[in-house]
């Protein structure tokens, strides 16, 4: 084999001890086997995952706790508390192997002056890269007004915040009788994308201009609809008012990862949509493969420079590596 190119993935997972029951909602159709594996990859940090790493070029990875985390647990006081019991434990994983790892904050958004406290206590203290949220708590949305210090202090400390698929809070109509579709295959993209758009609609961006949100598994299907956002809110707007075409928050503070879509033809179509600055490579570990998502994007037809920023340069810039 030639040797990799140089890869930095962002959307990597693990589990803190004790989360586990948090999962059950996302691993209870899995096969018994294909659990007992996830399981011990998420709870590895060493021969497992750096051997993995290692196979595929990925020089270092930002990791987040598996999901739902603490969006799964109904009592708020019991969520920041176990946020920062979480984020201590990836700390620690962390400075056992500092070149190779960095961390993404677990935080309990049920409450936002909470989540301010743990994002600046992660950043400034533990020296994270930023922070990882698992969609909506309970149905509430992060466009509400009162989570704009918030996305002030996330501005002010200029780290991202990468939006990841939950359930929906309550199954839409067109979903019943199709247990197949309410997650990974469809419902969670139409979740975290739909999710995406309250932010960009509701006026985060214009209000923080800084802010950016990574969105994986492609850009959760938004980048291929820019031109009709524009075209129909221009028709459909409602009385909203944005300070640009929602086209142009696309690449400016919504960036995305290739994490579980390893297509050619859709990696291509992003980066015209978005720009070659707006996508970064990722795998979605330990729920997709590692070598697959490696193959995919060295063999992707894409000139060496595009291909250096995909892989890494994107990375760099945004997280200061």
């Amino acid at each position: 084999m030639s040797k990799r190119i140089r890869k930095i993935a962002l959307e990597e997972h693990f589990s803190t001890p004790g989360f586990e029951a948090y999962s059950k909602s996302f691993t209870q159709h899995i096969a018994p086997a294909v659990i007992a594996d996830l399981g011990a990859r998420l709870a590895d940090f060493d021969e497992l995952r750096l051997t993995e790493m290692d196979r595929a070029g990925i020089a270092y990875t930002i990791l987040s706790q598996t999901g739902p985390s603490v969006q799964g647990e109904q009592d708020s006081a019991t969520a920041i508390a176990r946020a920062r019991a979480s984020n201590d434990f990836l700390a620690a994983q962390v400075a056992r192997h500092p070149t190779r790892f960095g961390g993404f904050a677990t935080l309990a958004m049920h409450s936002p002056v909470g989540a301010v406290e743990e994002l600046k206590r992660t950043v400034s203290t533990l020296g994270f890269k930023g922070a990882l949220v698992n969609g909506h708590t309970f149905g509430t949305y992060y466009d509400d007004r009162a989570y704009d210090p918030f996305w002030d202090a996330l501005q002010t400390l200029d780290v991202p915040l990468y939006l990841h698929p939950t359930d929906v809070y309550q199954t839409p109509w067109m979903l019943h009788g199709h247990p197949e579709l309410t997650g990974a295959t469809w419902g969670w993209g139409m979740e975290t994308g739909s999710h995406a758009l309250r932010l960009l609609f509701g006026g985060v961006f214009d209000r923080f201009p800084g802010v950016k949100v990574i969105l994986g598994h492609m850009g959760e299907g938004l980048p291929y609809m820019r031109w009709r956002f524009d075209s129909r809110f221009a028709v459909y707007s409602h009385g909203v008012q944005l300070q640009r075409p929602p086209s142009e928050y696309f690449g400016r503070n919504i960036l995305i990862t290739t994490s579980g879509v390893c297509s050619a033809p859709a990696l291509v179509g992003a980066i015209g949509e978005m720009g070659a600055q707006a996508v970064m490579f990722s795998v979605d570990y330990p729920y997709e493969s590692t070598a697959i998502a490696a193959d995919f994007i060295e063999a992707a037809p894409l000139d060496d420079a595009t291909r250096e920023l995909v892989c890494h340069g994107n990375a760099e810039r945004l997280f200061k590596l």
